[in-house]
């Protein structure tokens, strides 16, 4: 076999994969910058382009700004709670704990169920006649708490949050618990030697030795509550009055529901580039953290 040939054998091996891939991701995304310069309605044969007026639009359209600011929320909490609920959860089982094994299951439990099932259970336990939330809080003595928490638009997107959350968190546990497979024992068994306390431990051996394991980490929950749709659509569809619509619902609502094809793909353009954004630095990020 030439040297040629030979060089050339990897790229025989990645061709299907890269053929599939240009089919169902590149050549759709490439499509979707195409058909938002124009005001295609998704069913008309013919496309009008129309420039940059889709963005024009967007950017004055102050259910786009609420969508915007709901992502942004989701970002945040997203970015916090289900990382510091996981790293906990995973530091708590790697120790020699009694029953860690049954309490990993117990865990992992949400990654295992189906996604549509589980926005139908957390709808059910935030129902207001006979959700489990209300009928709890009504048991204890609590029934003035009690509300329909999916139809109140100041609490309606946390709500989605905290069931997003359930099942994020777990996921965020098995790559916590993945990279403290990768400690070395002898050094937290040094730091106890040396007097060091089980937060020293935590602080100056664990989370140093699992910073590239965060980073992922990271990169996986801000593309994650960037891109979040299912849920929301699933649990309220964005309402009540857009309260908790985001910018993945708003798309598929204005492309798919108000026959605006070229103004959900401006939608889908935008979200693109923001995730892009993040990506690119989270990337940076991680390099930075080889180095080190």
């Amino acid at each position: 076999m030439s040297k040629i040939k030979h060089k050339l054998v990897p790229y025989w091996f990645l061709l299907p994969s890269l053929m599939l891939y240009s089919i169902w991701i590149i050549a759709p995304t490439i499509y979707s910058f195409y058909l938002s310069f124009s005001d295609w309605d998704g069913i008309s044969p013919r496309l009008n382009f129309i420039g940059f007026k889709n963005y024009t639009k967007l950017f004055s359209d102050p259910v786009f700004h609420i969508c915007l600011t709901n992502n942004l929320n989701w970002l945040l909490i997203f970015i916090s709670v289900p990382i510091v609920l996981g790293l906990a959860l995973a530091i708590s089982l790697d120790r020699d704990v009694k029953g860690a094994r049954i309490l990993k299951t117990i865990f992992y439990l949400p990654m295992a169920i189906s996604l549509v099932a589980v926005n139908l259970m957390w709808s059910w336990i935030y129902n207001p006649a006979y959700g489990v939330l209300n009928t709890t809080l009504t048991k204890v003595g609590l029934e003035s708490l009690t509300r329909g928490w999916l139809s109140d638009p100041g609490l309606v997107l946390y709500c989605i949050i905290i069931a997003a959350c359930w099942g994020q968190t777990a996921y965020v546990l098995v790559l916590f618990v993945a990279g403290l497979s990768n400690v070395p024992p002898n050094l937290i068994e040094a730091a106890k030697v040396d007097g060091a306390s089980f937060w020293d431990i935590i602080r100056y051996v664990i989370l140093p030795l699992l910073k590239p394991v965060t980073v992922i980490v990271i990169i996986v929950t801000v593309i994650g509550s960037l891109r979040v749709f299912d849920i929301v659509y699933t649990m309220t569809k964005g309402g009540p009055f857009n309260s908790s619509n985001v910018l993945a619902v708003f798309m598929f609502i204005e492309s798919f529901n108000n026959y605006r094809m070229g103004y959900g793909a401006s939608t889908a353009v935008i979200l693109f580039f923001i995730s892009l954004a993040f990506v690119v630095n989270a990337d940076s990020l991680d390099s930075q953290v080889r180095k080190d």
